[in-house]
């Protein structure tokens, strides 16, 4: 009898461990569904609100003239030139760019996949200093003003005739090829 005692002492335990657990196991038959993962919104920067002293960006259009302003924008100039250039062939000397910044790619224009030749040509006055920028070819999303923006920090020897500096009509062409650019 005491190893039917035993055998009842070891087994009713064992039973009810069993037995608890495999309620703590079980499932009710529902599938418990994770909620999707939240994206966190992305909040626009509000457009700042136009004042008087701002004026909108320009647009660069073909056969129009332009200057840099000293606050970085474009100034669309309507008067005649202040001096007049000469043409390349009328000079002894022709004027040299030195030196000119590379034009940016606007973002817009590398993720839309536009390439093109945007056609300048500068006054280059006899004193060393760009006097206005006239836009022969144009290429859209604002590569045409980038271009223009580059060619405002030409730098340059002006043309010379009869051993004395003048202002002399340069056209500049400038790629703008897909290639070339840097995302970086």
């Amino acid at each position: 009898m005491s190893s039917q005692k035993l055998t009842i002492k070891f087994i009713f335990p064992l039973l009810a461990i069993l037995a608890l657990s495999t309620f703590t196991y079980s499932q009710s038959g529902r599938r418990v569904v994770k909620p999707p993962p939240t994206v966190p919104e992305v909040k626009e920067p509000a457009p700042k609100p136009a004042t008087v002293d701002e004026p909108p960006p320009v647009t660069a259009e073909k056969n129009q003239d332009y200057r840099c302003t000293e606050d970085g924008t474009l100034a669309h100039l309507l008067d005649p030139p202040s001096v007049s250039g000469l043409s390349e062939k009328e000079v002894e000397v022709k004027a040299e760019i030195t030196a000119m910044p590379e034009p940016r790619y606007t973002p817009e224009a590398r993720r839309l996949g536009i390439q093109g030749l945007v056609v300048l040509k500068l006054l280059l006055r006899a004193d060393g200093k760009l006097d206005r920028v006239k836009v022969v070819k144009v290429v859209p999303v604002g590569l045409t003003e980038n271009a223009i923006f580059a060619a405002c920090e030409v730098k340059f020897k002006p043309a010379m005739k009869g051993g004395k500096p003048v202002a002399q009509w340069m056209k500049l062409e400038i790629p703008f090829l897909l290639a070339h650019s840097s995302i970086y």
